[in-house]
């Protein structure tokens, strides 16, 4: 069985980091359900390289080949009034616009309160369908009150996890056999006139 390629790729300024413990939730369900390599893309850590890239259009990070070269990406940012953050949207300006086409991406956001819920719907999916990517159709949104410190700890949660988690997987799965077939140069028959 061919490994997975699962890109997790995070959005907070800081650590510890509830978005960070979330990514690393997400990606111990993914790896137990598939065979997976995971790649951790922490924007915080790429600043430097990030602003290098954007002012001076030299070479992306290796961290945007991750992303680019990923069979699964798990996107997951804090919310800061009512969008992701700015660090995870300089990632993505990276990353080549064909690059994503067809990849699953689960998405997931924190937030202090319930009212950057739909954030995800309204912000994270409109990034990834820019770069036509398959988003996957559950996607998990937690507060503060889903954690005990930096450890998921909210039941509901969880259930919701297993439950993208579980869509991402049979996304995932039936990816490669829909492109497994070679596309064939033949020409298609003209229809008589």
């Amino acid at each position: 069985m061919k490994s997975t390629r699962i890109t997790i790729v995070t959005g907070n300024h800081a650590e510890p980091s509830r978005t960070k413990a979330l990514a690393l939730h997400i990606a111990r369900e993914l790896t137990d359900a598939l065979n997976g390599q995971v790649r951790m893309v922490e924007a915080h850590r790429l600043l430097p390289h990030l602003m290098r890239s954007l002012q001076e259009g030299g070479p992306a990070p290796e961290a945007i080949a991750d992303i680019e070269s990923a069979d699964l990406i798990v996107a997951v940012t804090p919310v800061y009034k009512g969008s992701y953050t700015g660090l995870f949207k300089h990632v993505f300006d990276l990353v080549d616009p064909d690059a994503l086409a067809g990849t699953p991406v689960l998405l997931a956001a924190t937030g202090g309160s319930d009212r950057h819920a739909l954030v995800v719907d309204h912000q994270l999916r409109p990034l990834f369908a820019f770069f036509r990517a398959m988003t996957v159709p559950t996607a998990v949104y937690a507060t503060e009150r889903d954690f005990d410190g930096e450890t998921v700890a909210s039941m509901a949660l969880m259930s919701r996890i297993r439950d993208a988690v579980g869509e991402a997987v049979a996304i995932a799965r039936a990816k490669p056999a829909a492109t497994e077939a070679p596309i064939t140069g033949a020409a298609v028959p003209r229809a008589s006139a």
